[in-house]
């Protein structure tokens, strides 16, 4: 069993119930979230036409699951993985820096459909 961290785009995938989850889900160690993926989350909530029942969602996931936040430490990492992407010439959007920072600092799997996670030398990831 590997401990994963998540993306948004897996958890709304997540939200919309895609089968394939089922059984990923079911073979997955420990899993976490980055509190930066909830603020992603929330933004779409809020951007929505059912701004209160997709917050209320989002409350209920987030209750049920460990929440990973940022501190010194994934500070570092941060600046390890930009000046990584930076001397490639590979920038990637800064939420997802974090998230890179966060899955380093955990030493955690990263679950995502994202390609441009895959500019970030050393991080393991799995596309879901």
């Amino acid at each position: 069993m590997v401990n994963t961290f998540w993306t948004p785009i897996i958890v709304i995938a997540l939200f919309a119930d895609e089968p394939i989850l089922t059984d990923k889900i079911a073979k997955a160690g420990d899993i976490s979230v980055p509190a930066v993926v909830i603020g992603e989350l929330f933004y779409g909530a809020n951007k929505s036409g059912r701004p209160e029942k997709n917050s209320g969602r989002i409350d209920r996931f987030a209750s049920d699951n460990v929440i990973l936040i940022c501190d010194t430490e994934t500070s570092r990492w941060y600046g390890k993985v930009k000046n990584g992407l930076r001397k490639k010439g590979h920038p990637i959007p800064e939420n997802d820096i974090w998230i890179a920072a966060i899955a380093f600092q955990h030493d955690l799997t990263l679950v995502s459909r994202d390609e441009h996670f895959g500019e970030v030398e050393n991080l393991k990831l799995e596309k879901w």
